[in-house]
């Protein structure tokens, strides 16, 4: 008899293992969405024309399984796209494996694309990651540089034990350089000091970058550079679907279809029951009516909170509470439609209308609330309806759901947000041609809080023998899309294999080196 897996979630780990069981294994899988969406926070949500991207999403992977996974559905450009022909770019944009993918003629398609982010403090932009550049030292004024320099040579002296993500950060960058870059922008994203944030969180996020690693860099960039070996990092260049990362997701999805899975839709996950370390049956709310769904395998990309929550049956009491009681900070989006920004291009980079080339810029001022600011037009043009007169951003803001911010009127927080720019003059409000806010819950697990007794947690749903947590949300770990990519990979070989230890799920995403920088020869 075929057996079937009951997938919780069409996010990037829901979708990856639905179409790995369909196309590795004779399991036959069933996906339930809560919402009406396909991409989960990856998701690409259209308005007006445009398109947003919630929270950006680079397409860049050390792991070749998630580049493969990619490339095999959405090929790479084989001519130029929109901005480069409109600025006379040449690139020997050579056919791949015989397919040609032109993104003027054809939809699907993945982008290579230039990064560039900075930082935005003291109204002025400092690269990101930081730099040791002579501009860095300029920008930040002697005083801040002597300072910074003391502080690091003191934080290499004297090594705080890392109880805290502030102990993590002020070993490997000093107080000073942490107080700049670091405590306010954390803060600011996870409504707690860092002081108050385990120190793991800079362990998935930074990783091996530090003050000496930077050093380090700048003194062999020359003979790096002789000998051909270079420390290739995202600053140059990604991989981007033509019309965002949900265009991807839903090119998955459809594949899933054909290839005999299911999606199910506006169709919550209400219930699980657990029965001698089992899940035997799930409940679905479909249009009103609950429906009892039973399976083989159950794949949970869902909240950990929500999925203990919904566990019926025998849940040790300590497990229920730290679960109920993790953290998660919530996302707002404003996207505003421009006739131009007020932000000068200084870099070496040409662009359309000559506006700031950054992907997307953190900011770091202290008089406003603003945690991130993306500019679409440089993700993709195809992202922008009128891309050669208009500018399509989003002003990221990080809160909690029921909290000031996520309880004012849509028309109220866009005015704020729209005064917040002017203020720090990023744009006039007279340039506004539109707007529109989005709010996605749970979109960032929180590392504070019960999360330090999360391995009792991860314990327990390990031991239900036919479980197996993917992704973001049903880890509780804070993974870009391809970590989650993988986690449910591992889950299908898990799976396929017949094996009980699912260690290798869980160590997705643990290693200590910088994660979005890859060695080149």
């Amino acid at each position: 008899m075929t057996k079937k897996a009951i997938i919780i979630g069409a996010g990037p780990a829901g979708l990856t293992a639905a179409y790995q069981l369909l196309n590795t294994t004779d399991i036959i899988p069933e996906i339930y969405e809560e919402t009406d969406e396909i991409g989960g926070i990856s998701k690409t949500v259209r308005y007006n024309g445009n398109r947003i991207d919630i929270g950006g999403h680079r397409f860049f992977s050390k792991d070749e399984n998630a580049v493969n996974f990619w490339f095999n559905l959405l090929p790479e450009q084989t001519a130029p796209s929109k901005d480069e022909l409109l600025l006379g770019i040449k690139k020997d944009y050579s056919d791949k494996n015989g397919v040609k993918a032109d993104p003027e003629t054809t939809d699907k398609v993945m982008l290579i694309r230039r990064r560039v982010s900075r930082i935005f403090f003291l109204r002025k932009f400092f690269d990101y990651p930081i730099s040791l550049k002579p501009q860095t030292f300029i920008n930040m004024g002697l005083w801040r540089t002597i300072k910074a320099g003391f502080g690091y040579i003191a934080a290499t002296v004297h090594k705080r034990k890392e109880n805290s993500l502030e102990d993590f950060y002020i070993n490997r960058f000093g107080k000073p350089l942490y107080q700049m870059f670091f405590e306010h922008y954390t803060e600011k994203l996870w409504g707690v000091h860092p002081s108050h944030i385990a120190p793991d969180w800079g362990a998935q996020r930074v990783k091996g970058l530090s003050v000496a690693k930077l050093l380090w860099t700048a003194l062999t960039k020359p003979f790096n550079a002789k000998s051909g070996k270079v420390e290739t990092s995202l600053i140059e260049e990604f991989f981007y679907p033509k019309f965002g990362p949900g265009q991807f997701w839903e090119t998955v999805a459809e594949e899933i279809e054909k290839k005999g899975g299911k999606i199910f839709k506006n169709s919550p996950v209400t219930k699980l029951e657990l029965e001698n370390s089992t899940i035997k049956s799930i409940t679905v709310s479909q249009n009103g009516t609950d429906s009892i769904v039973t399976g083989d395998y159950f794949i949970s990309s869902m909240p950990v909170k929500d999925l203990v929550d919904r566990l019926n049956g025998n849940v040790p009491e300590n497990v229920r509470n730290i679960a109920h009681n993790l953290p998660y900070r919530d996302f707002m989006t404003v996207g505003l439609l421009l006739d131009k920004l007020l932000l000068k291009n200084l870099t070496k980079y040409v662009t359309v209308n000559n506006i700031v080339p950054d992907c997307w810029i953190y900011m770091q001022e202290r008089d406003v609330k603003i945690g991130r600011l993306q500019i679409f037009n440089n993700w993709s043009p195809y992202m922008v309806k009128d891309f050669e007169n208009t500018v399509w951003i989003g002003l990221e803001y990080f809160c909690n759901e029921g909290d000031e911010f996520w309880q004012m009127s849509d028309k109220d927080f866009i005015d704020f947000a729209i005064n917040e720019l002017a203020k720090i003059d990023v744009i006039n409000k007279a340039d506004v041609k539109d707007a529109v806010r989005i709010k996605v819950k749970k979109a960032y697990p929180a590392y504070f809080g019960s999360y330090a007794q999360f391995g009792d947690v991860q314990n327990f749903l390990n031991g239900i023998s036919n479980l197996y947590c993917v992704g973001r949300n049903g880890q509780h770990r804070y993974n870009n899309m391809d970590h989650s990519m993988v986690t449910a990979m591992e889950a299908v070989k898990v799976i396929s294999s017949g094996s009980e230890d699912k260690s290798s799920i869980w160590n997705v995403n643990t290693e200590k080196e910088y994660h979005e920088s890859k060695s080149a020869t």
